[in-house]
């Protein structure tokens, strides 16, 4: 199966798609041009910010959370308007935020990393019942950030190391025990990017220079896969009426004279459906 163009702005880090549930409306980040990109009946709708943001969840129909630089903060669709939550690296101006998504649990998950991907210069965190807690530590490129349809177990890669991990989480949805290999990549010279899970528990993994989102089954055998314009797959996202249209952003950076199919945000319709994105408690 071959994803189609849904969007012609072209990202030079296009990131973080995400499905809101109540207003049927996709978003995306477009990180290092500090640009968040959406779309709705009245046509292309963008917001630019004074910092790079990559990363958001929802806390109610009118109200985003998104990560940013420096932080995380409520997010006013209608006027733009931001409101700091919580401070996330603020005082290192090397690194930046990446992927993310809300847990089952109402906290929301977010990766950090050197501005210039320098080696383990990241973390991952989980933002819950208004508190920041530092999860890992030493993480080049925080990815793959996803969990399982019961919220039983997280998922999350260093793309550097093309591994993705899984561990299992308590019933407040935080790790319980040490984490474990889901998919050691190396063999097959794939990097994990941005990844969703869908109703039936399976894992989509857009890889970054593979033209492609891979989905594995939950035993972490490969099963399908949808072939993206853009040469960097960058994060899934299921949306539509029903679920069952998978959003891909891609990515231009690293790419020399990249041609028109850069970095653009497609579309493919799948077999299986996803999941309603939950909501953050904010």
């Amino acid at each position: 199966m071959t994803a189609t163009i849904c969007d012609t702005r072209p990202c030079e880090l296009g990131e973080g798609a995400f499905w809101h549930p109540e207003r049927q409306q996709l978003f995306w980040f477009d990180i290092l041009n500090a640009r968040l990109l959406s779309f709705d009946a009245s046509g292309a709708l963008e917001w630019q910010f004074d910092e790079m943001h990559s990363a958001a969840g929802w806390i109610d129909r009118d109200t985003l959370l998104i990560a940013s630089e420096t932080g995380l903060w409520r997010f006013d669709i209608a006027s733009g308007a931001r409101e700091r939550l919580a401070e996330i690296e603020a005082d290192k101006t090397g690194t930046r935020s990446n992927d993310g998504r809300a847990d089952r649990h109402g906290g929301f998950w977010i990766g950090t990393m050197g501005k210039h991907a320098e080696a383990e210069a990241g973390a991952i965190y989980r933002y819950f019942d208004g508190k920041v807690t530092r999860l890992y530590d030493n993480i080049s490129i925080p990815n793959a950030i996803c969990f399982n349809p019961d919220g039983t177990t997280a998922y999350f890669a260093d793309t550097s190391r093309q591994t993705i991990w899984r561990v299992a989480l308590d019933a407040d949805g935080w790790p319980d025990g040490e984490p474990e290999v889901f998919l050691d990549l190396r063999a097959e010279g794939l990097f994990p990017d941005g990844a969703v899970t869908d109703a039936e528990g399976g894992l989509w993994n857009a890889q970054w220079g593979a033209n492609r989102v891979a989905r594995y089954l939950p035993d972490g055998q490969f099963d399908q896969a949808i072939r993206v314009g853009g040469r960097h797959s960058s994060c899934p996202a299921f949306g539509g009426p029903d679920l069952r249209r998978l959003y891909v952003s891609t990515a231009r950076e690293g790419i020399d004279q990249p041609d028109a199919a850069q970095g653009l945000l497609y579309q493919a319709e799948s077999s299986v459906a996803g999941l309603p994105a939950p909501r953050v408690r904010a």
